[in-house]
């Protein structure tokens, strides 16, 4: 038993990212959270280029004053297929094409490829490290390719992707980060065969906080949401468009998609249900390529089973946003 003055264990965390504004939000809610320890951050590309998603991480960390945590370029490209990005959501740049004069230079990145930061840890941390993918999952798919133990080393993973109810964001079926790489969805969701927690789009949608809450929260006046104010600025005109508000299930409001996959992975109670099944993502169909498939009869007979996010503790998971821009 642990005596009352020894500090109690922080949970190892490593972040898989294509740094758009929510991933950001994420990374600052990792940050700001006493019982986490950040590894290291891995960066792919997806909402926007890589170089991009690299900068975007360092701008954070930055913001966070945590240049301290290493950041590791990953893969630039999709496995196969074309590549696909969100700049018309979160601008070019991913973060809102706000101006960054000061935005620390990519010389500040490992050396060490992401994939191989990936194989690293999880060998050095055996059982301990909680792995957060808020991205297309092509680094982690390389990673499992090079190295088929990695999933049996990590602890648990914590996925932002897919859908549960064939409900797209970018095609009819398909959510952006599943969409971006199906082939790597595949392989994760069929090698990784540890504790797996699955954020979907749908899940996120139905989480969603209210536009009243947002307003309040972006103009605390401090620093760190001063910034999340100016980079969500772009993404919003779209976001409280009529069109779009009606796209987004249940009807409008906030999302930051990626911070509900951290909220999980800092607390696990604040998710509230489950659906607890086999998944699959789909590579074939001509309207519903991406899209990620629910076993519910067993059909696959899949021995690991992935815990589907399906309800949220939204006071919890307030808390967790207020904290990361104090």
């Amino acid at each position: 038993m642990a005596s009352k003055t020894e500090k109690p264990q922080k949970k190892l965390l490593l972040i898989d990212v294509d740094c758009g504004t929510d991933d950001a939000q994420a990374i600052m809610m990792a940050i700001a959270a006493p019982n986490v320890e950040i590894l290291g951050i891995t960066c792919v590309g997806g909402n926007t280029a890589l170089e991009n998603v690299c900068q975007n991480v360092l701008r954070v960390l930055k913001l966070c004053d945590r240049l301290d945590i290493p950041v590791y370029k990953g893969a630039g490209t999709a496995i196969l297929g074309q590549n696909i990005n969100a700049s018309y959501f979160h601008g070019k740049d991913g973060l809102g094409d706000v101006p960054d004069s000061n935005a620390p230079r990519l010389q500040l990145l490992q050396k060490e490829h992401a994939v191989d930061a990936l194989k690293r840890f999880t060998s050095q941390y055996p059982g301990q490290i909680t792995l957060v993918a808020t991205g297309p999952l092509t680094n982690l798919a390389l990673a499992v390719r090079m190295d088929p133990t990695i999933p049996e080393k990590l602890h648990s993973l914590y996925i932002m992707g897919g859908n549960m109810e064939s409900r797209g964001n970018t095609t009819a079926c398909g959510e952006f980060n599943f969409l971006a790489d199906p082939e790597a969805a595949y392989i994760v969701l069929n090698d990784y065969l540890c504790t797996t927690y699955i954020a979907t789009w749908e899940h996120s949608c139905r989480s969603k906080l209210s536009w009243e809450w947002y307003d309040k929260w972006a103009n605390m006046g401090t620093k760190k949401s001063d910034f999340l104010k100016k980079i969500y600025a772009h993404s919003l005109q779209y976001s409280r468009s009529e069109k779009e508000e009606k796209a987004i299930v249940g009807g409008p409001g906030f999302v930051s998609c990626d911070s509900y996959a951290m909220a999980a992975a800092i607390d696990p109670s604040t998710v509230t249900s489950v659906i607890e099944c086999g998944v699959t993502v789909e590579l074939s169909g001509k309207f519903t390529r991406g899209m990620m498939v629910l076993d519910l009869i067993d059909e696959l007979k899949k021995k690991n089973k992935a815990i589907v996010m399906n309800g949220c503790d939204m006071e919890k998971f307030r808390v967790l946003m207020e904290s990361s821009i104090k």
